[in-house]
């Protein structure tokens, strides 16, 4: 899940600490990054869920994978609308801000989807960096809602909207928000 990092529409929490051309800079790289990283792995086939959805589909700022459009809501509904587009079989959505995303802890994820219905990947600020469905085409009405975005709570207000078992992974990881989180983000 990405915005397209134009300035002034991408990390404007991070912009208001260092600007919105650096802010976009850095989004631009690290989505770079995430996607060397993961997209030459066999285990799975990584789809760029872009916003907003005409440019993002149309953008030649991304690399040549295959992309969905992320739709209209809050970030819950959109995360939803793309875990319904992927259809059935395993999935797993991230976020590009996760400067210490690894391959491992994808492979975690689709492990831990073996044994349950669904997966979060904890994030250090109380949200969460990777969520994970078994059969995210059967979904159920109400997955995010109440979630509020954003907050220490983010994780805690999602787990009861998840079906069935629910994993949580070991790895605690940090997406970039503002300039603190800079200086604590890991390449």
């Amino acid at each position: 899940m990405l915005k397209i990092p134009r300035p002034g529409r991408v990390k404007t929490r991070l912009a208001r600490d260092i600007g919105t051309v650096p802010a976009a800079w850095w989004m631009r790289h690290q989505t770079a990054r995430v996607i060397r990283r993961l997209a030459r792995d066999p285990r799975w086939r990584l789809v760029l869920a872009v916003t907003p959805d005409a440019e993002g589909m149309a953008s030649r700022a991304l690399p040549p994978l295959p992309r969905l459009p992320q739709g209209g809501g809050d970030l819950g509904q959109r995360m939803a609308q793309v875990l319904r587009a992927l259809g059935p079989g395993r999935a797993a959505l991230i976020g590009a801000d996760i400067p210490g995303l690894r391959p491992h802890h994808i492979v975690a994820a689709f492990h831990a989807l073996g044994d349950c219905d669904a997966v979060l990947g904890p994030a250090a600020d109380g949200g969460f960096w990777l969520v994970g469905l078994k059969h995210p085409d059967r979904q159920p009405t109400g997955l995010f809602a109440g979630t509020r975005w954003s907050t220490a709570h983010a994780l805690a207000d999602t787990r009861p909207t998840l079906p069935g078992r629910v994993a949580v992974l070991d790895d605690v990881l940090a997406d970039v928000d503002g300039l603190a989180d800079l200086g604590q983000a890991r390449p």
